[in-house]
């Protein structure tokens, strides 16, 4: 039995050796190929909102809260514009991947995490709109809020085709080809 245990701890810190080997390669040669933390990004909520907005229009607004400071209705401060903020600034997770959207709303949910009245995005509302925005969100069926994750994953991750401009060069093309 000591025997093998000798073996095997000269053979794990052989691993280790070699383990501490190659990332010391990978560091000096392919630089690159370590993961860099991504930039951040600054985002505007209120737009984006209104992208989803656009591609759903039967979500609720929850637009009905009033300015603290001016005493206006905060017309611009829609329950997707706070789910945003909560998702990208209070959780911190991030935009690209469908399951921190998914997780965002099984917060909502109270199937993940709890939100806390504290810390949740009212931004100088005259009342919390935290305990509407959850009712507002359970009151969506599953489909719905299917389609919601998919549509904040499209608005954060734009296409290639629509980042390399390709979709209006051949809509231009289809375009003058039936004109001729």
């Amino acid at each position: 039995m000591q025997s093998f245990l000798k073996r095997y701890r000269r053979i794990r810190s052989r691993l280790a050796a070699l383990l501490l080997c190659q990332l010391f390669f990978m560091l000096v040669f392919f630089p690159g190929a370590i993961a860099q933390p991504t930039p951040i990004r600054r985002i505007d909520p209120i737009a984006l909102s209104a992208q989803v907005y656009q591609q759903l229009p039967d979500l609720p607004l929850e637009n009905q809260y009033i300015n603290r400071e001016t005493g206006d209705p905060a017309v611009e401060n829609t329950l997707v514009s706070r789910l945003i903020r909560y998702h990208v600034y209070i959780k911190n997770r991030s935009t690209v991947f469908r399951l921190d959207w998914k997780l965002t709303l099984a917060d909502y949910l109270g199937a993940f995490e709890q939100i806390s009245a504290n810390s949740y995005p009212d931004n100088n509302l005259q009342e919390s709109p935290n305990q509407n925005d959850i009712a507002a969100i359970e009151s969506l069926s599953t489909a719905q809020r299917n389609s919601l994750v998919n549509t904040l994953y499209e608005v954060f991750t734009p296409s290639t085709s629509e980042a390399n401009g390709s979709e209006t060069i051949s809509s231009e093309t289809n375009s003058s080809e039936t004109s001729s």
